[in-house]
């Protein structure tokens, strides 16, 4: 299912170093700031239901675990939270962060277990030397992987190529591309989200 291997060592590195060097802070995931990082969230859950019962949910590139809270805070039901990253030193930060019996942390660059819902909020933005098309086919396997093993929903985020400026080490998504690749291989309800103050997008997609 998954042809194409991407060495992630550099990335791996990245954000190792960056939790060494910042500890249990934004800063360790690459954003800004708290208030910016909470509305990549708030975009990432507009997928939930949230009239559900407790539902269970896959997060990969989980960091240290802070979009764990941000559910309980928002005042959804979480039955299950499972995070996923490939720096053992950031999930070392989330187990000793996140004591709840309902959190659970894997080392693993894809999902393992199904569960309600998937999301992967900046894991697309940084490819280093990664030429641009191996990482576009790269992402186009997480989202099958983040699919398969979502029952009723998953969304993502990825910088915009709409913008006025690059960064070399960094990827920028076509919004259209990728909504039209949604549609054509998981689902007829597709939301693009492009509409708030950030140089990004994300896309929800329910089952």
């Amino acid at each position: 299912m998954f042809p194409l291997r991407i060495d992630l060592g550099k990335i791996e590195e990245l954000y190792t170093r960056n939790v060494q060097q910042y500890g249990i802070d934004v800063r360790s995931v690459g954003w800004k700031d708290v208030e910016s990082q909470h509305l990549r969230f708030q975009k990432l859950v507009e997928v939930i239901n949230k009239r559900e019962d407790p539902f269970q949910v896959n997060e990969l590139g989980c960091g240290y675990g802070a979009m764990f809270f941000f559910l309980i805070e928002a005042g959804f039901k979480i039955g299950q939270y499972i995070g996923y990253d490939i720096s053992s030193a950031m999930l070392d930060a989330a187990r000793n962060l996140v004591k709840d019996s309902r959190a659970q942390f894997i080392q693993s660059d894809l999902i393992t277990r199904v569960a309600d819902y998937s999301f992967a909020s900046g894991i697309f933005n940084v490819k280093f030397d990664i030429g641009e098309e191996a990482w576009k086919k790269y992402i186009e396997q997480i989202l099958e992987n983040m699919s398969e093993y979502s029952r009723k929903g998953f969304a993502f985020n990825m910088l915009t190529t709409c913008v006025d400026f690059r960064k070399d080490h960094l990827f920028y998504g076509d919004p259209f591309y990728f909504f039209d690749f949604c549609k054509r291989r998981f689902s007829r309800k597709v939301s693009l989200l492009h509409d708030y103050d950030l140089w990004e997008w994300t896309i929800c997609v329910k089952k």
